[in-house]
């Protein structure tokens, strides 16, 4: 098995290397991959002060490039992110491989047994923007999986990204993996962005992460099957039972702990019952963490009584994914109204609907169709760390396949083993 780091010149050769070194992972064993991977966590730390420096060259790109401070924030790296990236790679260490698992299977009354088993797609590529830490994440998850993986990830994080690939692939090599199991192809530009969405027969299934207009490109453009993953204009619903603790601390969190994020709340929607009792205190506490009310006629008032920053909302703001401080607000008469609002303005991500009403949680968790959807808890819980998958390849808004955070198991397909002993069909 080759481990030679040395890289193809041209992207056909890479991704013909890239299929290569799938079959090696497809047959890979457990202890190997994890072996890997627990490299990968060393080599990330150990270099932290390489991949630090050429992340600062990027932010200063970016700023130069008038980058919006959502994606600067997405694009930094710090020593603690780091150590979270390292982290969540050993956290994969410690997950099931799901190579090999039975989904289901049983015996005929011939006697032939048959067994859906899990398998890894192949080649997995992604294109993203401005996020060096999905070149980890999505590395690690494709190994652990049995997956090579063509990345894709933009010029903002160029610098970034090529130490990281090279960290990756001296972690593989060390192990007697093929080094051409991940790979980069950010220097050849959007030509290569648009070369991997053709490359069907090469690239065996094509994640997009990032901006609304990122994704529906690829949707629309790639022959290469694509698991849709979606901007996230998210919403919280305050109903009129709900507890004004709970009110203040969820929406604050959801808004404020890292807007730039596709799980941060974008939309307010408050039961009309409910505003002279809960938009004060949600709003003053949104307010002392900086944040501007987009409100709508309804909403305005109580921003202006509680001295927030505030502007008008606009039809534009129901359906825009800010990342940044930034959130609209809307008084609803009631749920109906609400739930409808959400129909037509949501991606699909996640809501959460802060109640006391065991009839409207129940309804709420019923009606809207989301790929997560939430009761009294912050929509910052849609992660693939946070639900126990070590880390994610993305938000899954598409209803084929996967949906929601997507971890190991969403990276593979099944195939049927049959085992018989001599039967024919009659």
């Amino acid at each position: 098995m080759s481990s030679t780091i040395a890289a193809p010149v041209s992207l056909d050769e890479k991704l013909a290397a890239a299929k290569r070194a799938s079959i090696a992972l497809a047959t890979a064993t457990t202890d190997r991959k994890d072996t890997a991977l627990r490299a990968i966590a060393d080599g990330v730390l150990a270099a932290s002060a390489e991949i630090i420096a050429a992340n600062e060259l990027d932010l200063a790109n970016g700023r130069e490039n008038g980058l919006s401070s959502g994606l600067l924030d997405r694009l930094s790296l710090t020593p603690a992110r780091l150590q979270g990236l390292a982290d969540a790679v050993l956290q994969i260490v410690g997950l099931a491989d799901p190579v090999g698992q039975a989904v289901r299977g049983s015996a005929l009354p011939n006697g032939v047994h048959i067994t859906q088993v899990r398998v890894p797609f192949g080649v997995v590529g992604a294109i993203y923007e401005a996020r060096p830490n999905v070149t980890i994440d999505i590395a690690a998850l494709a190994i652990k999986s049995g997956n090579a993986a063509v990345l894709r990830g933009g010029s903002a994080a160029i610098e970034t990204n090529r130490v990281l690939v090279g960290v990756i692939q001296q972690a593989l090599a060390s192990t007697g993996l093929p080094a051409d199991a991940v790979q980069t192809i950010d220097e050849f530009g959007r030509d290569g962005a648009a070369q991997l969405m053709k490359a069907r027969g090469l690239v065996d299934v094509l994640i997009p992460r990032g901006s609304a207009d990122l994704i529906r490109t690829v949707v629309t453009e790639s022959t290469v099957p694509v698991i849709e993953t979606g901007a996230g204009v998210v919403h919280v619903v305050l109903d009129e039972s709900a507890r004004e603790d709970w009110a203040v601390d969820i929406v604050r969190n959801a808004k404020v702990q890292r807007p730039s994020v596709c799980n941060a709340v974008e939309t307010l929607l408050v039961h009309r019952s409910a505003a002279d009792r809960l938009l004060p205190p949600v709003l003053a506490a949104l307010t002392e963490a900086g944040v501007t009310i987009h409100a709508d006629e309804r909403s305005l008032p109580y921003a202006a009584d509680a001295s927030t920053t505030s502007v008008p909302a606009t039809d534009e703001d129901w359906a825009t994914e800010h990342m940044s401080l930034d959130i609209a607000v809307k008084v609803v008469d009631d749920l109906d109204e609400a739930i409808e609002h959400i129909r037509r303005y949501s991606t699909q991500h996640t809501e959460s609907i802060i109640t006391n009403d065991l009839a409207n949680a129940e309804r709420f968790l019923a009606e809207v169709d989301s790929a997560v959807v939430m009761v009294n808890a912050s929509t910052r819980f849609t992660d693939g760390g946070e639900f126990g998958f070590g880390a994610e390849v993305g938000i899954s808004t598409q209803k084929l396949h996967a949906r929601g955070p997507m971890g190991l198991p969403e990276l593979t397909s099944t195939k049927w083993i049959v085992r018989g002993s001599g039967q024919i069909r009659g």
